[in-house]
Order: structure tokens, then C-alpha cells, then sequence
């Protein structure tokens, strides 16, 4: 098993405009099902009406793809916020009274005039 283990470390997942990537996928798939729908009679002939059929699958999986990614977006954006806050209340927590006490102190005492 040794020989298909990698030996490098695995890239970082690439972030970019997903939610508009599925929609546009997913309209791409609509455009084409209805594209090909005034040719049914001629795919069924064939024996091809899998063609028509196949994206209107794709759109319909496309759907699913939005709610899941603005899904997941979401969850993004939410884990940020909560990850700042967490940061300024931990910011905020370190700067203490007894803290900016003894700065004051010590400022005032280098303005003393010599």
C-alpha cells in the first residue's frame, strides 16, 4: 500500500464564487434540456430520449446543488462572525483595568517635566 500513499502534503481546497458557479451550471443544464426538447420526436426515432432526459436531471441535481452550497456558504460566513467575536472578546479580555492603570502610571511619568 506503501506505493499509492502520497508523499505530499494535499492542496488547500480552492474558494472562489461557488454559489454562482452552480447556478450558472444549473441554468446551463435548464437552457440545454429545453434546447433539445423541440427534437424529442427525433431522439425517439433514435432511441435516444435519454439525451433529452439527462439534463433535466442535470438541472434538477443542480437545484439541489444550490440549496446545498448557499447552504454552506452560510455556514461560512456564520463560523467567521463567531470566530471575530470570539477574537474581540478575547482582545478586550487582555486589556484589564489593572492593566491601562499601570500604563497611565508609567506615561505619566515620562511627561514629568526634568
Amino acid at each position: 500500500m506503501e506505493k499509492w500513499t502520497p508523499k505530499h502534503e494535499a492542496p488547500e481546497p480552492l474558494e472562489g464564487p461557488v454559489v454562482s458557479t452552480i447556478v450558472g451550471g444549473t441554468v446551463l443544464w435548464f437552457v440545454l434540456f429545453l434546447a433539445q426538447l423541440p427534437f424529442y420526436g427525433w431522439f425517439a426515432d433514435r432511441g435516444h430520449t435519454w439525451w433529452v432526459w439527462t439534463p433535466l436531471a442535470g438541472a434538477g441535481l443542480g437545484l439541489i446543488g444550490i440549496w446545498y452550497v448557499r447552504g454552506r456558504d452560510a455556514a461560512l460566513k456564520r463560523h467567521a462572525a463567531a470566530r471575530a467575536e470570539a477574537e474581540a472578546q478575547a482582545e478586550a479580555r487582555t486589556d484589564t483595568p489593572a492593566d491601562t492603570q499601570a500604563e497611565a502610571r508609567t506615561s505619566g511619568a515620562d511627561r514629568r517635566p526634568a
